[in-house]
């Protein structure tokens, strides 16, 4: 199996999975990052490294060949609404460019089965909410444009070239690794482990949906078989959430009172600018597909999430003091 993006979020946790699945895995590396979970929990040792980035199609081609590949994560790419704000050709040459040539490669290569990686953020700003599948894709910000894009293209290889590829719109994922402190959830654990006040760059208001990482990646491998099983669904996207909305206070306020640090009260800036103001969605097509349901309610979800920047940190955590209690609650 091969990963792009194998050393972010998602990446880190998918080839986790994999590899306790027993799954033999070829991942592309563009950065070697030591403090991520890839590095830091031994999975680099565990997997073929092939060092290089998406706007190599060569590179692609050779790897899919020389490897025998059969299924395609691809889960590379600029990840940061406010780094794509600032810098939108480089987000567009890594997420759109990147991904057409990924699926080109595939193309060439004849791979069984590619998944994409996209986001709620690809069906732009809508009044009717939650976002279904069959909602159009109407990105307006760089990098929800991007991922619009990437989606299109996605679809186009499955209905032009019969590429078997599908995309996944995944929720705001969250857990363990998340090394960008300008996210929410590592961002408020962070400043709360270290006794100070979040920073809340918007007003607080905006209303988003979650999913855990291990959900996600359980989800992905879902998808990936799924598809094998049944050619039929090739072209096809599918949501996957937590189905739970949350402002960002709301989320802000949650991890302090599992972390019983409700003196912390966060610090609303109201500075940030150019975000969708409501996005959450639906997987009853996901539910109907494969019957896949979250395994982790919020609280279980948060509590581990906690855990395990505490240990990150080495700075102990409170949090353990309601784990009985909240073990098992789903907000």
């Amino acid at each position: 199996m091969f990963v792009t993006g194998a050393t972010g979020l998602m990446g880190g946790w998918l080839v986790k999975h994999l590899l306790s699945e027993g799954a033999d895995v070829v991942a592309l590396i563009r950065d070697s990052v030591p403090r991520t979970m890839f590095t830091t929990e031994g999975l680099a040792s565990q997997v073929t490294s092939v060092q290089g980035c998406l706007e190599d199609l060569s590179l692609l081609r050779r790897t899919l060949s020389e490897y025998s590949i059969r299924t395609v994560f691809h889960l590379a790419a600029q990840p940061l609404v406010g780094v794509a704000k600032a810098n939108p050709v480089g987000t567009l040459q890594a997420n759109v460019m990147g991904t057409w040539n990924v699926l080109e490669a595939a193309r060439l290569a004849g791979v069984a089965e590619t998944v994409v990686a996209s986001s709620d953020k690809a069906y732009g700003i809508s009044a009717d909410l939650p976002y279904l599948e069959t909602h159009p894709l109407r990105g307006t910000f760089p990098y929800d444009v991007s991922k619009s894009c990437a989606d299109l293209i996605s679809t186009m290889y499955a209905e032009t070239y019969g590429l078997p590829v599908a995309v996944m719109r995944c929720a705001n994922l969250f857990g363990g690794g998340d090394l960008n402190f300008s996210r929410t959830i590592p961002g408020v654990i962070q400043s709360t482990l270290q006794g100070q006040q979040f920073r809340i760059r918007s007003d607080g208001s905006c209303i988003r949906d979650f999913l855990y990482v291990k959900d996600a990646a359980r989800a992905y491998m879902t998808v990936a078989q799924g598809l094998a099983r049944r050619p039929e669904l090739s072209g096809e996207a599918f949501n996957f959430s937590m189905n739970v909305k949350l402002t960002v206070l709301d989320t802000v306020g949650h991890v302090l009172r599992l972390m019983q640090r409700g003196d912390l009260e966060p610090i609303v800036e109201n500075q940030a600018r150019a975000e969708i103001q409501e996005q959450y969605m639906t997987c009853d097509k996901a539910r109907q597909a494969f019957g896949w349901e979250p395994e982790y309610g919020m609280d279980e979800a948060l509590l581990e999430t906690i855990d395990w920047y505490s240990d990150y940190f080495g700075i102990p955590a409170v949090a353990g003091v309601v784990r009985g209690a909240a073990a098992h609650a789903s907000m």
